[in-house]
């Protein structure tokens, strides 16, 4: 068998190996295991629709037609893969159960298909090609691919739009977990979706089989796009994104005390009455008390100089339920618990700036370190955010 190199072929053959080295590498990586094996699955089941790619292009089909109907194909696993990679990337505690299952189907019959006809002679596959593959089952099979990756693609940027409102409210420090990147390949394939419309009205309504094939290269890019930046997500283990994470913070309608410090005849955090329909109850007031030791362990312990401190730790530390942290500090602060831990920290910063002391022995860079904040990047914007100027530029008063 002769392979012409040329340029197409290069780089297809590029693109195949750097995936198979980028999933080898996610695969056994050490931190955010199962879903970087969600991505590995992933990656290499995009470069086998590369492969096939590169098949037409080295002419290897028309050498050897015995590689027609090989084992190649698992388009219909694109999307599961992906909405499972996500789903488990913002709940470190997901895991596949049963009912996960029935995502795989398409791609189990599939690849139940291809796995059959490969075992077929060579004129039993001619007929299927002639009189089942091209006139139905191709159809089937790059369409629905095509439905399929929507759908999870809507699934999954939904999941990160409410993953992304969540956030703050939960972590004080996100320039980690913001998933910029996951955005921008969902969006990435949603372009490759587009432009996967388009071929499907082509060969549909034009006949033109095979004359615009984009989505081969458009996959390779993506391919490309995983294998770079699949590997640079921190570690997530702190997240734990459930389906309900994103409800409302409002605190559950029964009595909740604050603990041993409760003030007597202090107003209750809650009005009673579990029988009230949400619309019908009151608003919940803010508990004073809570609010006070929420206050203690900022000004007092001075929790917020933790540069990775959390809504948990901070429930673990006052002994609150984290939607009742989440509700008082929404309420009786007027912030999220992100802006909320950071505004402490610019008042931090602002009051070593003023402490001749502090100026004489850091940096502004130090004394950033020194309350709270962790990167050189996140103390710049988040600064500038409450101050409206930039560190460098701000002058004591």
């Amino acid at each position: 068998m002769q392979v012409t190199l040329t340029v197409n072929v290069v780089l297809l053959f590029a693109v195949l190996a750097q995936a198979v080295f980028a999933a080898a590498l996610l695969w056994t990586a050490p931190l955010n295991r199962l879903p970087n094996r969600f991505l590995a699955l992933l990656l290499l089941s995009m470069a086998l629709w590369v492969l096939d790619g590169l098949g037409r292009e080295a002419n290897l089909y028309g050498q050897n037609p015995e590689l027609y109907f090989s084992p190649i194909y698992y388009s219909f696993a694109f999307g599961p893969l992906l909405y499972f990679y996500v789903q488990s990337l913002l709940n470190h505690r997901f895991r596949l159960r049963g009912q996960h299952v029935w995502h795989f189907v398409p791609v189990l019959g599939q690849a139940a298909l291809y796995w059959v006809l490969r075992f077929t002679p060579y004129s039993t596959r001619m007929w299927f090609w002639e009189h089942v593959h091209q006139p139905v089952t191709y159809r089937v099979e790059f369409i629905g691919t095509w439905v399929s990756l929507m759908v999870y693609l809507v699934l999954c940027l939904g999941l990160l739009r409410r993953y992304r409102r969540w956030l703050p409210e939960h972590f004080s420090e996100t320039s980690q977990l913001r998933l910029h990147w996951l955005r921008v390949l969902l969006l990435v394939l949603a372009l490759v979706s587009a432009q996967w419309l388009v071929e499907v009205v082509l060969r549909e309504f034009y006949d033109l089989y095979y004359k615009y094939d984009f989505s081969t290269w458009l996959l390779g890019g993506v391919v490309l796009l995983i294998g770079v930046v699949g590997l640079r997500q921190a570690d997530m283990q702190a997240v734990e994104f459930g389906p309900d994470a994103d409800e409302t913070t409002e605190p559950a309608a029964e009595p909740i005390t604050a603990g041993p410090q409760h003030e007597a005849g202090a107003a209750p955090s809650l009005v009673p009455g579990a029988e009230a329909s949400t619309a019908e109850r009151p608003a919940a007031a803010v508990d004073p008390a809570v609010l006070e030791r929420l206050r203690r362990a900022f000004e007092d312990d001075k929790l917020y100089l933790n540069p990775t401190l959390t809504l948990a730790e901070l429930s673990a530390h006052t002994g609150l339920a984290p939607r009742l942290i989440s509700f008082t500090v929404n309420q009786g602060f007027g912030k999220s618990f992100n802006d909320a831990v950071n505004g402490y920290r610019v008042a931090e910063v602002k009051r070593r700036l003023a402490n001749p002391a502090d100026v004489a022995r850091l940096t502004l860079l130090g004394i950033a370190f020194e309350s709270g904040f962790n990167s050189k990047t996140t103390f710049n914007r988040i600064f500038k955010q409450f101050t409206g100027v930039a560190p460098s530029e701000y002058r004591v008063e």
